[in-house]
């Protein structure tokens, strides 16, 4: 079994996309904790921004069980729970 390789992803719903390239920490799980927590006290106040610890065998793996970050579809998702809120006003 490989080892639990610890990823950061910083996703913008305002612009759709990852606003860096996924972060690799190999297995230092305590560096990846540390960096993790520093993102989201930078972003706190920014409901637009998503802050996202993984823990996968590779980032190939997170590609695929966090597709919705590399492929366009978490930016498509929040578009449209903004025409379902306009709808409801």
């Amino acid at each position: 079994m490989a080892a639990i390789q610890h990823f950061i992803l910083v996703f913008d719903h305002t612009k759709g996309r990852l606003i860096q390239d996924p972060l690799a920490f190999g297995e230092d799980s305590k560096s990846a904790l540390a960096h993790y927590s520093d993102l989201e006290r930078t972003y706190r106040e920014n409901p637009n921004m998503d802050i996202v610890m993984v823990g996968s065998d590779s980032i190939e793996t997170v590609k695929v069980t966090h597709a919705n970050y590399f492929d366009g579809t978490a930016a498509f998702a929040k578009y449209l729970r903004e025409i379902e809120l306009s709808r409801s006003v």
